[in-house]
Formats: C-alpha cells, sequence, structure tokens
C-alpha cells in the first residue's frame, strides 16, 4: 500500500495509517508527485490518497484503464473523518478495504456503487495438527486477516477437511467467533487442486488432498456463489496450524 499526502495534517494521517499496515510506504509532497502516483498505480499498488478527489482524478485519468485489472484506490480528507473508495470498489477491494480503514480510524466509509452489482464473499480454510491448541490457531488466522487486510467480520465461514469436523480448536473458534463451521470430503476438496498455490506430497499421502487450507477456503467460496473462487491469501502457517482466504463473488 502506497500513501500519499501534501500537507502537513495529511502526513500525520498518512504516518497514522502505515502504523495499522507495516509494510506500507508514505509519501509526502513528492517532488514529482504526478509522475510518482501513476507509477505507484501502474505497478498495481493500493493506494490511499489524503487529498481532494479532484486532483486523485486528473492525476490518474492518463492511466486508469480496467476496472478488472486497476489497483483499488481510497481518498481521505485530511482530518481523517472519511473514506472514500474512488476506484475499484467491488473487484479491486476498495469498498471492504474503505470499511476496514475506516472502523480502524473511527471514521466514515462513503461506499457510493450500487449495492445490486456484485458482492465479494470470503471464506476461511483452516488446518491442524489433532489437538491443536486453539492459540496457534487463532493466531494464525489473525494473520491470515491482516495480510489480506481483512476483518473476521468480512468472512462467511470457516472451512477444512471432513476429518477435522471433530477438530475442538476449529469448532471452539467458530463458536466463538458466531462462524459457520463447515467441512467437505476429499472428492470435494480435489476439485480445487488446479488453483492451488503450492502442493504437499506429505498432506496428499495422508488425507488425499495436496492442500487442506487452501482447497476448502476455494471450494466452500464456490459453494456459496456457483463461481469459481481465488485465493487471496495463499496458505501461510505457523507450528500446529495453517490458514488460508479464499474470494468468489455474487450478484
Amino acid at each position: 500500500m502506497h500513501i500519499y499526502a501534501l500537507t502537513e495534517k495529511g502526513r500525520l494521517l498518512a504516518q497514522k495509517i502505515a502504523n495499522f499496515y507495516p509494510q506500507s510506504s508514505v509519501f509526502f509532497k513528492p517532488q514529482d508527485f504526478k509522475a510518482s502516483v501513476q507509477q505507484s498505480f501502474m505497478a498495481k499498488e493500493p493506494l490511499v490518497m489524503i487529498c481532494a478527489t479532484g486532483i486523485v482524478m486528473r492525476v490518474l485519468a492518463d492511466v486508469i484503464h480496467d476496472k478488472t485489472q486497476d489497483p483499488p484506490v481510497l481518498v481521505l480528507d485530511e482530518m481523517g473523518q472519511f473514506v472514500i473508495p474512488l476506484l475499484s470498489g467491488h473487484e479491486g477491494g476498495a469498498n471492504d478495504r474503505a470499511k476496514i480503514l475506516a472502523e480502524k480510524l473511527k471514521a466514515q466509509a462513503i461506499i457510493t456503487t450500487a449495492n445490486t452489482y456484485i458482492e465479494p464473499i470470503y471464506t476461511l480454510g483452516v488446518g491442524c495438527e489433532r489437538n491443536c491448541p486453539i492459540e496457534f490457531l487463532e493466531d494464525i488466522i489473525y494473520e491470515a486477516l491482516d495480510n489480506a487486510e481483512l476483518s473476521l467480520d468480512a468472512i462467511a465461514s470457516i472451512n477444512s477437511i471432513d476429518i477435522k469436523a471433530d477438530e475442538m480448536a476449529m469448532l471452539t473458534f467458530a463458536e466463538q467467533k458466531q462462524l459457520i463451521f463447515k467441512t467437505f470430503d476429499k472428492n470435494q476438496l480435489v476439485t480445487q487442486e488446479a488453483l492451488l498455490s503450492q502442493r504437499s506430497e506429505y498432506i496428499f499421502n495422508t488425507v488425499g488432498v495436496y492442500g487442506v487450507a487452501e482447497s476448502a477456503a476455494l471450494f466452500a467460496a464456490s459453494e456459496l456463489t456457483g463461481k469459481a473462487a481465488e485465493l487471496i491469501q495463499p496458505k501461510i502457517k505457523n507450528t500446529k496450524a495453517t490458514c488460508a482466504i479464499a474470494r468468489s463473488y455474487k450478484q
């Protein structure tokens, strides 16, 4: 994420936002503002612009291409009262990013896209060792959510393979967070094999699929929408648990 500011108040807000996103970069009154913003945009970096919407549109007019390919662009006032998803609201996830950032800043997200368009559906896929302590599962889930810049409220369900249907860490986490917990058999999960970011021969020899977390997230998302899903957070792991996040869209 690249954060741009043009005023001193904007700089302070930019630094506050950057504290929420450790891998972000702040640009304060760069020497060639237009060229710098366009370079970030063309590099597919999500943009947070602390300035007037008119400035942003004039700067990006020459490089805006397509809503399915352009990165998300958020615009904020320098006081941090309003967060506007200006570009790639649905497809690029700017609407969701605006809601999450607004929540962090205690600001108001101004969503202007039509509710009747498409809605992203996010699902968690998880795996873990037998009798995994819930802390390990919880830690990896929140790490995945932070990486994807999503809140737990955005998640439709938590999912795994059927042999984990009685896993207490998964059951307890789902119950505590009021999430739907679903499991699927290997014949269902294997349908997602082509979409996996990585394949484990060990997992395949153990449970019959090349990856539990990714497969479960993908299958659950596509089941909810009837459409193909994609990974927005490939599998990450700690010493006892794994997590992945998938997204699909429904009308």
